[in-house]
């Protein structure tokens, strides 16, 4: 669901932006965009639904007896475990096939010169807050996959370093097309609502650019030129 420290500080810090500093400074506003998001939907649904934690138990409760025969015990070991890491095996290759597959994508919408027409629709929102025209093109191909995104936004020459990071600091909150149809496929057979994880991946986007520039300007080891 979240980015993780070996992504924001290894590949998007050191890796597109030649900086750990940036990558520890959108680890914490990742981590805390994340945690508010949290607390901001538990307070929304327990001022929707009065019987929030009666229904919360009996979803414990039908878990825990749909699963019983799934306890690991010494005799299934084996079998546990075996399950544990096919069921592994095909997620990993799930996501991988998912990156592989909106990284075509996005080449095909640049080479058709999609991808500039859909920035062209971007430019009167950065006029208005005198954002370079050159992130245009990385916010869209941030929000269908998010690695490929991060790293053209990080690209963009700019004299305020902070445009490319607080852009990116979206960017990783939200998490891209991408990763919504991972999630999607894995809760399609669940009752869990997919238009509220869109809802809330995008607050915690917004968030996420709130927490970063507050550690920009109060913590001078972050100060990038604003």
């Amino acid at each position: 669901n979240n980015s993780g420290p070996l992504f924001i500080i290894g590949t998007v810090g050191l890796t597109f932006f030649a900086n750990s500093s940036i990558g520890i400074l959108l680890l914490i506003s990742h981590v805390l965009s994340a945690i508010t998001v949290g607390i901001i939907l538990g307070i929304v649904s327990r001022v929707k639904n009065n019987s929030f934690e009666n229904k919360n138990s009996d979803y414990v409760q039908n878990f825990e007896n749909n699963n019983a025969s799934k306890v690991c015990t010494f005799l299934n070991l084996g079998e546990v475990l075996s399950e544990a890491i096919m069921d592994s095996a095909k997620t990993i290759i799930m996501i991988g096939g998912f990156v592989v597959i909106f990284s075509v994508i996005i080449s095909i919408l640049t080479s058709s010169k999609i991808l500039t027409l859909l920035s062209n629709i971007l430019l009167p929102i950065l006029n208005i807050f005198k954002i370079d025209y050159h992130f245009a093109n990385g916010f869209i191909a941030g929000i269908i996959e998010l690695t490929n995104g991060v790293s053209i936004v990080s690209s963009v020459p700019n004299k305020a370093i902070s445009v490319n990071v607080l852009l990116s600091a979206f960017l990783l909150g939200f998490g891209g097309l991408s990763v919504l149809l991972q999630v999607l496929a894995i809760i399609s057979k669940s009752d869990l609502s997919i238009k509220q994880y869109l809802w809330g991946k995008i607050l915690q986007g917004i968030i996420a650019v709130f927490y970063t520039y507050i550690l920009l300007t109060a913590f001078p080891i972050f100060n990038l030129n604003l």
